[in-house]
């Protein structure tokens, strides 16, 4: 402890990874200054990100099923939404955490600036102050943690009010009647099924062949045929080769495969391409740290830059691009420049699209087990057979473990359903841990629930398993 006591860091960007640096510097006794142009910590995630865009995934979670209990016997008269009070209660909850990360940061003695950092060396800052001056301040180690933006397509910026980035979604400025979005990836899937519960009429457009690249096909299939339902329209190996203000709408030319065009008038135009690292960090030159050809800070499994005064964390370092992920390596970080021996290297970060049915998987997929040619065996439970899933009416959901067929230890999980984002914490234990599919199985979990899909799944790894009936061969 007498060693860190005495170290002075900066941390520069105050979004997960950079307060869960900053409290652990605290934590273990270092002076901390944290600097980042909000009034309190937070960053993109409880601002502009994961905070607000949950809160009305959540909204629009009960008025889908609000439209579902008439199934169940119980029939709601029409949402009256009220948008102004929607937009309030989201931005309250908003306050509330940030509020609470600025007392935490008292608390902790953190000195907090509010304010846009640049280098001037390896160890110095100049800070713009949100008050119109500037200071600048020596510092024995400094954390980037600046995190990341939309990224922006060339052929589709367009100066117009009609068109928004994920920031100006959220702000929920009304409800139009037709949205385009552009990019089948999570922030255009959970964003564009808000916007559809309240009554628009969405139309997503996807380059590749299917939605969430990169997530397994047979997770996605569940939500795609539920979108089927919510949107207008999923347009698949699609692009948006152009779009133009006509003062009543964007009209968009649409060119799908083989070159067939379209055009469509929508009231307004969603672009979630996804994100770019905040790494034209000023003066960042001036010190030893490299960026690489991706925009990422360069850093090794200490977090630590070429510079050894520099480390750097979140979306600014590289993918995945998630909150989790940052708070984890701003610890590792902090505890590096403590001392202690520590390096980032996790066998499974979860990822989880917060849509209706959730999709969640973590450690290996299938998707790359396939281009690896990597031999797994694959054990699916579907949620047809889950009691819990059943008094859910919810029983498209699959739970699936990949297991190694040598060792039987789990390599990856993977499920979409109602709250698989919960689930997905023990099929990262499990992944991290080492566990083999008897571990599972033999885990005895609670009845009736869904986790019970990921027990049942490692029961049919061995063949018999109580909720599914298979006959045997021969």
């Amino acid at each position: 402890m007498s060693e860190t006591t005495n170290l002075n860091i900066a941390v520069v960007g105050a979004g997960p990874g950079g307060y869960a640096a900053a409290f652990l510097a605290a934590d273990l006794g270092m002076s901390v200054t944290l600097i980042d142009p909000e009034i309190n910590p937070g960053g993109v995630c409880l601002y502009r990100g994961c905070i607000p865009s949950k809160a009305l995934l959540h909204v629009a979670k009960l008025i889908e099923e609000s439209h579902q209990a008439k199934d169940w016997g119980i029939e709601f008269t029409a949402p009256k939404i009220d948008l102004a009070r929607m937009r309030s209660w989201k931005e309250g909850v908003v306050k509330k955490l940030t509020g609470g990360l600025g007392i935490l940061s008292k608390q902790r003695k953190v000195k907090y600036v509010q304010g846009r950092a640049a280098f001037e060396n390896s160890t110095t800052l100049r800070v713009s102050k949100s008050d119109g001056t500037e200071e600048q301040l020596e510092f024995d180690r400094i954390v980037i943690a600046t995190g990341s933006r939309p990224a922006i397509v060339p052929t589709l910026k367009l100066d117009s009010p009609r068109m928004m980035d994920s920031t100006g979604a959220l702000n929920l400025e009304d409800i139009p009647g037709s949205l385009l979005v552009v990019g089948g990836g999570y922030i255009g899937l959970e964003l564009g099924s808000v916007y559809a519960a309240l009554g628009t009429s969405v139309t997503v457009v996807e380059m590749l062949p299917g939605l969430l690249p990169g997530a397994d096909r047979d997770l996605v299939a569940p939500l795609h045929k539920r979108l089927e339902k919510m949107f207008e329209a999923i347009l698949l190996n699609t692009t948006v080769a152009a779009v133009k203000d006509e003062g009543n709408g964007i009209r968009a030319t649409l060119t799908g495969k083989g070159g067939n065009t379209q055009e469509k008038v929508f009231d307004r135009v969603l672009v979630s391409v996804g994100r770019k690292p905040n790494s034209e960090i000023p003066g960042l030159e001036s010190t030893h740290a490299q960026v690489g050809e991706r925009g990422f800070i360069q850093v090794n499994k200490q977090l630590q830059t070429d510079d050894p005064s520099i480390y750097a964390i979140g979306d600014v370092v590289g993918e995945p691009m998630l909150a989790h992920k940052a708070m984890h390596e701003g610890r590792t970080a902090v505890e590096a420049i403590a001392g202690h021996k520590v390096a980032f290297e996790p066998n499974a970060i979860p990822a989880v699209v917060f849509t209706d049915p959730e999709v969640a998987w973590c450690g290996l997929t299938e998707t790359m087990a396939q281009s690896e040619n990597r031999e797994v065996k694959v054990a699916k439970f579907p949620w047809a057979a889950s009691g819990r899933a059943i008094t859910l009416d919810r029983p498209e959901g699959l739970t699936k473990l990949l297991i190694d067929p040598a060792t039987e230890r789990v390599l990856g999980v993977g499920i979409v359903g109602v709250g698989a984002g919960e689930m997905i914490a023990e099929g990262v234990l499990a992944v991290e841990m080492a566990a083999l599919a008897k571990d599972v199985a033999l885990t005895i979990h609670p009845h009736p629930t869904l986790s019970e899909t990921i027990m049942e799944s490692a029961e049919v790894f061995f063949g018999p398993s109580t909720d599914i009936y298979r006959p045997k061969r021969g």
